[in-house]
């Protein structure tokens, strides 16, 4: 198991952040890459057990909401099927991986901002974990900055 984590300030208060993130369904909104996003099974956005599917980059992708707590302001995704990794540069890739991530919000007083702190603990090959673990500590960055934009944007 290895883990990529990233943590972030936004110019924003922690009630605003969370109404966007808090809906599982509500990724296109604030991700760059996500053009569609459907909850299966006719489930709410907050329900734990929710199934999204979602469309990143033109790959399909299934994950289940598996924690979500407004009192905590934090949710907790998993993979449904293994990832595969990115074609890159034709080397041999990693096996794909399984994976489980976080996102949990804290309120900063000063400014009335908030702190993200984004994880995604990966299950992968002993020989894969550093290429898989270099990849989505690229990708949640930019996740988050994608996330910093979206509200930063005049309502």
């Amino acid at each position: 198991m290895t883990q990529a984590h990233y943590s972030a300030v936004l110019d924003r208060p922690l009630d605003e952040v969370w109404s966007l993130i808090r809906d599982f369904n509500n990724y296109p909104a604030y991700i760059d890459g996500v053009s569609e996003s459907v909850i299966e099974d006719d489930k709410r956005g907050d329900e734990v057990g929710a199934i999204r599917r979602f469309c990143y980059l033109g790959n399909w992708i299934r994950q289940r909401l598996v924690d979500h707590s407004d009192r905590q302001h934090t949710l907790t995704y998993a993979g449904l099927e293994a990832l595969p990794y990115p074609q890159d540069d034709g080397s041999q890739p990693p096996a794909p991986t399984r994976y489980q991530g976080t996102m949990h919000l804290r309120p900063i007083t000063e400014g009335n901002r908030t702190l993200i702190e984004w994880s995604v603990a990966l299950e992968t090959e002993p020989a894969d974990a550093d290429r898989w673990q270099a990849l989505f500590a690229s990708w949640i960055p930019d996740w988050t900055d994608s996330l910093a934009r979206t509200l930063a944007r005049p309502g």
